[in-house]
């Protein structure tokens, strides 16, 4: 039998090991280092890949899927690519597509992706003068990885200086950042599998990235996440095709890179037009939660496809219903936040529900708290409306100390596509 380790700790990794687990059964899917929620979990520290390739050969683990950005950025894939274990996603070339915001937007640039408009600081005093101009109607990108924490959205010149401020009291003053255009419209996730030569993408999902309803507040690592979205249709699926997919693509090969993993668009649509605002090498989370649900493929065909060169070969099917994610937060993420809280409720969810467990650990036999982001509940109908219901429904089954959501997810009016 096939086996596989997933690499993360999050409710992306818990929805990847179940959907693996549904073909290869949950003995053969191991997750380094996972939570109290993911069975077949193993304490394992991920950023040394010596120690995980000593837990893959002592396992007979044929196949590595990692989940989150920092071991891509740190090369992890160049680190097993002269190995006898395969592994899926981007060496560390191509993920400083996500790595570096700054590398991205150069990207874009050169290989004519549709974009905002951008300029690059790396001094939080030479940026003042082009906020104060752009009236602090801009977004505000921190360079480097900050788990979905480091870019500002402004609409005033005085959210423009706290956003400076904030990169300033966190990375220092020599920081590098970029100022982007801000453009009004409404976000999309898109995202596929790649083998280097063919892109094959998922559905479309919307992700809730804002910490309050009404998409206020802080930015978050996701809130929540619904697909497929109504209201896309196939001209605007041809638009992001042509003007980012394919010169994407194209980019990758011209460069280089040795990608073989998931490559995620973050898109604006306004009026009809669809820019890129940011990539990611991996799934997103929590979409991959809505995603994987709604996928009828064998995810092991599927990746192994992507690392033989014959993606083109394989041909995605969804399925019909709509799901929804809600995302159980701590009381004060995404800034400090108590954790150690216990969990109740999880005995009384309905049969068929999904939770994807994030942020917990068990102790005493006990589910408790142990991380900002703590659970995911997924809820599935024949419609949109049916698929939030659901999902709410089982969220008012579960309880824990200053457990923390949004009541709006799916709720928005897209008016852009």
């Amino acid at each position: 039998m096939k086996k596989v380790t997933i690499i993360g700790s999050g409710g992306r990794e818990h929805a990847l090991a179940w959907k693996f687990a549904q073909t290869l059964t949950w003995e053969n899917v191991f997750t380094l280092p996972g939570n109290s929620g993911i069975p077949n979990s193993h304490s394992v520290n991920i950023a040394d890949f010596e120690e995980i390739e000593r837990f893959c050969m002592y396992n007979s683990v044929e196949m590595i899927f990692v989940g989150p950005e920092q071991p891509l950025a740190a090369g992890i894939v160049d680190y097993f690519k002269n190995k006898n274990i395969k592994i899926f996603g981007p060496d560390r070339q191509g993920a400083k597509l996500e790595a570096s915001k700054i590398f991205a937007k150069q990207f874009m640039q050169k290989y004519g992706i549709a974009t905002a408009d951008f300029q690059i600081f790396n001094n939080v005093n030479d940026a003042k003068y082009t906020a104060a101009k752009k009236l602090g109607d801009l977004v505000i990108k921190f360079d480097g990885l900050a788990a979905g924490k480091g870019v500002f959205v402004c609409s005033s010149i005085n959210e423009a200086n706290n956003a400076l401020q904030e990169l300033e009291k966190t990375y220092g003053d020599n920081v590098n950042f970029i100022i982007e255009d801000k453009i009004p419209g409404d976000e999309i996730s898109i995202i596929g599998f790649t083998d280097g030569k063919t892109i094959k993408l998922l559905q479309p999902s919307q992700d809730h990235k804002q910490l309050l309803d009404g998409d206020k507040g802080p930015n978050t690592g996701g809130m929540g996440a619904y697909s497929p979205i109504d209201g896309i249709s196939d001209k605007l699926m041809q638009k992001i095709h042509d003007k980012i997919v394919t010169p994407t693509l194209k980019g990758i090969q011209a460069e280089q890179f040795d990608y073989k993993g998931i490559i995620y668009f973050g898109i604006m649509v306004k009026s009809g037009e669809p820019y890129l605002l940011e990539y990611n090498v991996r799934l997103g989370d929590p979409e991959t939660e809505v995603l994987l649900p709604a996928l009828k493929n064998n995810l092991y065909e599927v990746v192994d496809a992507c690392l033989s060169n014959t993606l083109e070969t394989i041909t995605f099917e969804f399925e019909k219903d709509y799901f929804a994610d809600i995302v159980l937060v701590s009381g004060g993420y995404p800034k400090e936040y108590q954790q150690g809280y216990i969990i109740h409720g999880l005995d009384n969810i309905s049969e068929g529900t999904l939770i994807f467990h994030a942020g917990t650990k068990k102790e005493a036999g006990m589910i408790m708290t142990n991380g900002g982001r703590v659970l995911n509940v997924v809820g599935r109908g024949k419609t949109l409306n049916k698929a939030l219901d659901n999902a709410y429904e089982e969220v008012n089954k579960i309880y824990f100390k200053k457990m923390f959501f949004r009541e709006d997810i799916g709720k928005r009016k897209n008016k852009h596509f």
